[in-house]
């Protein structure tokens, strides 16, 4: 049998909106992945201790604040402390096209726009998770 994929659903920062992170969450549970959400305004510390605690395979972050270039990197460099770099880290929002090769350089392994297909989301994970 295989092994059920976790996914910590994050809004990291001071960002309010979370229409987006609770549709892809429930997509995401539709799909048979289980699914954890932190809620608003997390810190990247609170989202890394809550993917370790947890046991995720995916951390996807939610940002429409502006604040990517700065959070991403910033649980990137977290997971790599905790020696948790096998936990893929995706992310959503309104993330500039610019900005996107350099999160990736980064780690961050996938960015979905807005107009983004949820399936498009589940099949990224599915076959990009770790197994």
């Amino acid at each position: 049998m295989s092994k059920t994929i976790r996914v910590l659903v994050a809004k990291p920062g001071l960002d309010g909106h979370d229409r987006g992170a609770k549709m892809i969450a429930r997509s995401l549970r539709d799909a048979g992945m289980e699914v954890i959400y932190t809620g608003l305004r997390q810190s990247p510390e609170q989202i890394v201790a809550a993917a370790i605690q947890e046991d995720v395979d995916v951390i996807g972050m939610s940002i429409l604040s502006g604040a990517h270039n700065h959070l991403f990197p910033k649980v990137i460099n977290l997971l790599k402390e905790q020696n948790a770099e096998d936990i893929l880290v995706i992310g959503g929002g309104v993330i500039p096209e610019e900005d996107i090769p350099k999160l990736k350089e980064m780690g961050v392994k996938a960015i979905f726009t807005p107009g983004t297909q949820t399936k498009d989301t589940v099949e990224f994970i599915k076959n990009n998770v770790k197994k």
